[in-house]
């Protein structure tokens, strides 16, 4: 599998990304020819070689026409990408999550790059809409919708893309504190709410550097893509690239390492929040209904175990499997719809096998399986709704159509 792995040296931007993946071997010109399928013009982007203690880097400026130069060495950047001192002369027109989603769905990019350039879009506007307390379809992009951070997020999706990138890793991600930036919204303390609501869950270092080292554009990028941080895992590196702002920042060079490299391993890792509670007091008839509502609000699983609790009392260990970004509604079922007080949550680490689906001819007729990859080879196990299709179309024990299928399938 390969993979793309983010070494957050000095935190991460979406500039700095763009520079690392063009610094690993991404053409400026496949870059723009990429970019020019969405309908935004009025850009140039240029890049340049530099030193960051003594390391080689790439830095890449977008130039909007009739600003000048797009990273003026002292001023700061509306937000989005601000230890990297991008700036304009002129405040850009707000655009909606609306209007941005749609200007990537009607471009004629790669599916992916459309799906991850949206999905990144979509984290960072749930966490502004959280942030300002309004919906979803209400959040205006002023610094994001601006063409350079389009150009920043979609532009790292077609790099991923150039690639042939499966999956996105981490290091934990750098964050300054202790100092201030000035943003259309007004003076923000570092780290910015938008890059602390976007980054919870996800493992981050709170550093005493009072510069921005990660942004909001730089923090989805990761939330979205990134299947977490990796741990002794075995790597061939392909490539590798550095980009990096043009702050010089004491202490640390002012760098994102990007590592294109194999994965090797025969199973996909991700990070997931286990949440629990006991409960002696309820009525066991409401018990499937709230597993029933854990599943449909997000849980990867959700299961009940008996246990003996305090004074020698009967009771029952309710456990639910989350993403980082589903605990708020998880949570809100649990304590909807069961008596519990309080809940323990845990972060896990989960291996499981790469997985896919697809059609395949049985004597049922075409029927869509699992595909799990074990060693490098394919295992293919049937999907239990169609084994009930079949079985309900073909008036059959349910047993007797798993079997005819398992056995056609080896």
């Amino acid at each position: 599998m390969t993979i793309a792995y983010f070494d957050t040296i000095a935190g991460i931007s979406g500039d700095m990304t763009l520079g690392a993946f063009l610094h690993a071997g991404v053409p400026l010109e496949f870059l723009q020819k990429e970019l020019a399928k969405l309908s935004v013009g009025g850009y140039s982007i240029s890049t340049r070689i530099v030193e960051r203690n003594a390391i080689t880097a790439q830095t890449v400026d977008v130039t909007i026409d009739g600003e000048g130069d797009s990273a003026k060495p002292h001023s700061h950047e509306h937000h989005t990408d601000g230890h990297n001192h991008r700036t304009h002369d002129h405040p850009h027109p707000s655009r909606s999550l609306t209007d941005i989603l749609a200007l990537i769905d009607h471009s004629t990019l790669p599916p992916r790059v459309r799906e991850r350039a949206a999905k990144i879009f979509t984290v960072i506007g749930q966490a502004e809409a959280k942030i300002h307390s309004t919906t979803l379809d209400k959040i205006h992009f002023h610094e994001v919708g601006a063409v350079d951070s389009i150009v920043d997020i979609v532009g790292a999706c077609i790099c991923l893309e150039y690639f042939g990138i499966d999956a996105v890793y981490s290091s934990p991600v750098k964050l300054g504190s202790g100092g201030f930036i000035h943003t259309q919204h007004g003076t923000m303390p570092i780290p910015t709410p938008a890059t602390l609501e976007i980054l919870q869950g996800y493992p981050t270092i709170l550093t005493d550097i009072p510069f921005e080292l990660t942004t909001p554009t730089g923090a989805g990028i990761l939330k979205a893509l990134s299947s977490g941080t990796l741990s002794m895992e075995a790597l061939t590196v392909k490539a590798i690239g550095y980009g990096c702002g043009t702050r010089e920042i004491p202490r640390v060079p002012n760098l994102l390492r990007i590592f294109i490299a194999n994965l090797e391993a025969s199973y996909d890792k991700d990070e997931l929040v286990s949440i629990e509670t006991n409960i002696d007091n309820m009525n066991p008839e409401i018990f499937p209904f709230v597993i029933e509502q854990l599943i449909s609000n997000g849980a990867h699983d959700a299961y009940m175990i008996p246990v003996v609790m305090k004074k020698g009392r009967p009771g029952i260990l309710l456990s639910a499997l989350v993403n980082r970004g589903k605990i708020d509604s998880v949570l809100k079922v649990i304590f909807a719809e069961t008596t519990t007080l309080g809940v323990r949550i845990q972060s896990i680490e989960r291996r499981k096998l790469q997985r896919s689906s697809k059609v395949v001819k049985t004597s049922f007729g075409e029927i869509r399986v699992k595909v799990l990859g074990v060693d490098g080879a394919e295992r293919l196990s049937p999907e239990f709704e169609e084994c009930k299709r079949v079985a309900l179309e073909k008036n059959m024990p349910l047993l007797d159509v798993y079997k005819q299928i398992e056995a056609e399938l080896s």
